[in-house]
């Protein structure tokens, strides 16, 4: 059974090991960012970036589904 869905398994963990790094970095960032007292504006300029890293994999994901 597991030799069947071995592709499957993987996908799965691969998606969650991103999911795992995308947090590590948000919170990596978010201490940087209240150690270095950074105005409104910069944590929202990099916050934003980071969320435009992690939509550009869950948009490879759903075009994965539908390609």
């Amino acid at each position: 059974m597991l030799s069947d869905h071995y592709e499957q398994i993987e996908a799965i963990g691969l998606n969650l090991a991103i999911v795992g790094l995308f947090l590590l970095m948000a919170y990596v960032v978010h201490d940087v960012l209240k150690k270095n007292n950074v105005p409104l504006i910069g944590k929202v300029v990099v916050y934003f970036v980071l969320f435009l890293g992690a939509a550009g994999f869950i948009f490879k994901g759903i075009m994965q589904l539908f390609i």
